[in-house]
């Protein structure tokens, strides 16, 4: 899955496991959702990042709205890697709808405890 969907949002060290994901894979593309204060805050390296800018104070179908107008036309996968690890579930439900509006299929991922890339609900 060479592109990752992330929440960029709240909770205390999410923000670290964020990057450590980053990190984890050869992403083509990378989708950050946040708001202001993760665009005023927040700094990586990659290039390949971009931060799709959203109210998180919004009422649900506001913020899937504004995240699909950023995100249309920019993903050409057919099924994207998303990490939910940061946020709230308001945030995190948006950001599904806005995915599944999209037509895209999509994987959970996280970290195991090795650090490595685990794609949630497929065995090995």
């Amino acid at each position: 899955m060479p592109t990752l969907i992330a929440c960029l949002s709240s909770g205390k060290g999410t923000w670290t496991e964020v990057n450590k994901l980053i990190q984890s894979q050869d992403w083509d593309k990378i989708f950050l959702i946040t708001n202001n204060f993760g665009q005023e805050n927040y700094t990586n390296n990659q290039t390949n990042t971009t931060l799709i800018l959203t109210d998180f104070y919004q009422e649900i179908p506001k913020i899937v709205e504004q995240i699909t107008s950023q995100l249309k036309n920019k993903i050409t996968d057919f099924e994207v890697a998303i990490n939910l690890v940061s946020g709230t579930g308001k945030e995190h439900m948006a950001i599904l709808e806005a995915v599944l509006e999209l037509g895209l299929n999509f994987r959970l991922v996280t970290l195991n405890n090795n650090g490595q890339l685990e794609v949630l609900g497929l065995k090995r």
